[in-house]
């Protein structure tokens, strides 16, 4: 965990949660686990407040829970995940994703069960409902029935997966706080298991729904406010009490992984290419795990008989497409048999390293030119050069080759490697050679995109700060010297900052999410060379 992952979770959680969260939150994540009194104590916080900080956090799943590190009986140890907390970037990704699969009925089901941490099916299914009748017209309401549909798809596709029950952690409930999944109450014998351990995780309660969603009035705004008295008392009632639901985020990203290699095939190859691995992906979407190198084998008969029913290729072309795809320098498909007329899989963790690599190469050729980038993929491919080597290959005059290769090793994006003839290390007999090294150089500019994410997030809200003290000067009648003043608490680079970022207000959404894009891929590729 490094500075600028600590520094953007405090603000996604100050943002999200408010400040007394983010203070327990980023010294849990600084500090370790710790038990209740040594947060309390180094935080100098109030107890009651520390308590509801970690039941936030628990909810949301951004904290873990057990017993001390002195074993049974010894208190209850918190840790802080940085990784959870940081996944509260894609939140809005991940609702755009359900909305593509599942239309307005799925993205808000996953909406409300992100909002909330983790929801049962019957509470979930009659928010949704109440959300969609207020939008609709008047005399039209939702029906339970089709929210529960859509529910029961995102849990079939594996993107919603039951919580862990409360018994599997060693908890009960107390006087002072509610028997869900995620509250800390009682010293839990061992470490909280996941939710794939669950034999039940994506089997579907018996839930009695019947009705229609209810418009809301204008009259019923504080109803939200006891929201947590209704939600247990509408769960008794539907047969589905204790049974949480929680977002799936593994199998999202597993879904990003595999549109991402979609796209690199139809940009790279054909759109018909694309398709094939498509269904190939979609065949063994369920069955293949996030860790896992390759997909299943499937053989060229089923991937046949699965294709969409537009695309109408004969066998001999698929069989042409599928030697095409395993030929590929990219490697994204690969054969493991002949029976069946072949056996081909996806290859998961080739896929990502040549996705990782081709934003490496964007990124330099965004920043310092296509001649850097040219240099950049040519020590990519041929591992270590000298000098003299890369300006014959690069076809780049000498001095502009070693000003290039000079700035991107001042950047860390290219590396020197000294190898001596002699014991003495003497300069006129050592060989200096270039090289990339992917894996450090994908680490570092995934910190860079957390940097682009921290000084957005400041300045916009530094901006909104500002603007709000000055609405209400201005109302209250304040003099010109003193809304001055306050002008005057932007600094010159940071105003030319926020000019730029209000002219292009409009894009700043997207930016965030191609940043968001570049981060996934990076992590992708850093978590898959950890499970080789």
């Amino acid at each position: 965990m490094t500075a600028q992952e600590v520094r953007l979770c405090g603000l996604l959680l100050q943002e999200h949660f408010g400040e007394v969260v983010e203070r327990i939150g980023t010294h849990l994540l600084r500090a370790g686990a710790q038990n209740l009194r040594t947060i309390a104590n180094e935080t100098n916080t109030p107890l009651d407040l520390v308590k509801k900080s970690l039941c936030v956090l628990v909810q949301h799943g951004a904290c873990e829970f057990g017993s001390g590190r002195r074993g049974p009986g010894s208190p209850v140890e918190y840790r802080a995940s940085c990784e959870r907390v940081l996944r509260v970037l894609r939140y809005p990704r991940y609702i755009y994703t359900a909305k593509t699969l599942y239309g307005d009925t799925g993205e808000l089901i996953v909406e409300e069960v992100l909002q909330r941490g983790h929801m049962t099916m019957s509470n979930t299914v009659k928010t949704v409902a109440d959300r969609l009748t207020h939008n609709m017209e008047e005399g039209r309401s939702m029906e339970y029935s089709e929210v529960v549909s859509a529910f029961s798809k995102l849990v079939e596709t594996h993107f919603l997966q039951r919580c862990p029950p409360v018994a599997e952690m060693g908890t009960a409930a107390t006087s002072a706080t509610p028997a869900t999944p995620g509250t800390p109450a009682a010293p839990a014998s061992t470490a909280p298991p996941t939710a794939e351990s669950n034999p039940d995780c994506y089997k579907l309660p018996h839930v009695t729904l019947t009705g229609r969603g209810k418009r809301r009035r204008s009259s019923d705004d504080s109803e939200e406010q006891r929201g947590g008295k209704k939600a247990k008392m509408d769960s008794e009632s539907c047969g589905d009490e204790g049974i949480y639901w929680q977002v799936n985020f593994e199998r999202f990203h597993q879904h990003f992984r595999d549109q991402a290699i979609i796209s690199a095939v139809a940009s790279k190859l054909d759109q018909t290419s694309s398709e094939i691995v498509r269904t190939m992906l979609r065949m063994s979407e369920v069955t293949t795990t996030q860790t896992a190198a390759y997909t299943q084998p499937l053989s060229a008969n089923e991937i046949f008989r699965s294709l969409p029913p537009n695309y109408s290729i004969s066998r001999p072309i698929l069989d042409q497409y599928l030697s095409l795809l395993v030929d590929d320098p990219m490697e994204f498909v690969g054969k493991s048999g002949d029976s069946g007329g072949g056996m081909y899989v996806v290859n998961l963790q080739r896929a990502l390293a040549n996705l990782a690599r081709a934003t490496l190469e964007s990124v330099v050729q965004e920043r310092f030119g296509s001649r850097s980038a040219r240099i950049f993929r040519l020590l990519l491919r041929k591992r270590h050069l000298e000098q003299k080597q890369v300006e014959d290959f690069a076809m780049i005059p000498a001095k502009e080759a070693k000003d290039m290769l000079y700035t991107l090793l001042s950047e860390n994006l290219v590396q020197l490697q000294e190898i001596p003839k002699t014991p003495d290390h003497a300069p006129s007999r050592t060989f200096y050679l270039y090289t990339v090294n992917q894996l450090p150089t994908a680490r570092l500019l995934l910190q860079h995109c957390y940097k682009v994410h921290i000084q957005t997030k400041r300045l916009l809200e530094k901006s909104q700060r500002i603007e709000a003290i000055l609405a209400s000067l201005q109302a209250s009648g304040a003099e010109p010297e003193q809304l001055t003043e306050v002008e005057e608490m932007i600094t010159a680079p940071e105003r030319q900052q926020l000019e730029a970022l209000r002219h292009h207000i409009n894009k700043l959404d997207s930016t965030e999410n191609q940043v968001d894009e570049t981060v996934f891929l990076l992590e992708s590729y850093i978590f898959s060379t950890k499970t080789k």
